[in-house]
């Protein structure tokens, strides 16, 4: 792409201050920031989890970007997009809301510690939302970078069913893993998947479905790979190295002391 990557869209599985400070937080946090001072355009996106507090955080409802509904399951779910500013970056960050999926207290689990049974349809509504959310912006992205699990249907979509909206036309996407593999997901995961221009041949990586295979299907439909953390399943590591396409190695030292956004703006411009 070299110096034409002008836009770039985050899609966060986590960012701070909404969420408790992570490695993933952090980075969704302070990598859009990073990137707008190098003078491109950023969206940023994450879900509404319960646990945000809205007063706080001062998220509003933005109208004219809600009132659609996104199908999933032959259940029609309404999408809520809010917003809220980060004063000190000078960014704004977009929240996808819907109540039946993101209005319980805690983010991947529940009270005893268990996977909701539901975070495959969540995930399946983030990556929706967020790709219609872009579509009412008319924001057309060069770079979509895609961060932790939630994120990772997201790829599957853009290449498969919206690949012909000229808004999409050019995007590459980045996928930065991390080691939050989630766990299994129910059997019927890969049937809820199917939509526009995704077929059952798209998506055979899930005729296991759990997250190892989740991020091998999300790698497959990438353009280059970072490894955001140390511990990522070689199992994962091996297969985007076999993919033949960009990946950047994971360094705990440019993470730690801020450089690894100018290394990240240069693996955007040479995509």
């Amino acid at each position: 792409m070299g110096n034409s990557v002008k836009r770039v869209l985050f899609v966060n599985s986590e960012m701070c201050p909404y969420l408790p400070e992570s490695p993933v937080a952090k980075i969704g946090r302070y990598l859009p920031q990073g990137i707008q001072e190098r003078k491109k355009e950023i969206r940023s996106f994450m879900p509404r989890y319960g646990c945000i507090n809205e007063r706080k955080n001062q998220l509003h409802e933005v109208i004219r970007l809600s009132g659609m509904n996104i199908i999933i399951n032959d259940v029609d779910r309404p999408l809520v997009i809010k917003v809220a500013s980060i004063s000190a970056a000078r960014m704004q960050v977009y929240f996808i809301d819907n109540e039946d999926y993101f209005h319980r207290k805690s983010v991947y689990h529940d009270q005893n510690g268990e996977f909701f049974l539901d975070n495959g349809e969540r995930a399946i509504f983030f990556a929706r939302g967020v790709l219609e959310t872009v579509k009412k912006l008319r924001w057309a992205p060069d770079v979509i970078h895609c961060q932790g699990w939630i994120s990772q249907i997201l790829p599957l979509y853009l290449k498969k069913a919206y690949i012909d909206d000229p808004i999409f036309s050019n995007s590459k996407v980045v996928l930065s893993l991390y080691d939050d593999i989630p766990a299994d997901f129910p059997e019927d995961f890969k049937e809820r998947i199917l939509f526009g221009g995704v077929g059952e041949d798209d998506i055979k990586l899930l005729d296991k479905p759990d997250g190892i295979n989740l991020a091998k299907l999300a790698a497959s439909y990438s353009d280059g790979v970072i490894f955001g953390a140390e511990n990522i399943p070689q199992e994962i590591v091996d297969f985007c190295k076999g993919m033949g396409y960009p990946c950047l190695p994971y360094d705990a030292a440019s993470v730690e002391d801020g450089s690894y956004i100018e290394v990240y703006n240069s693996f955007y411009d040479n995509l």
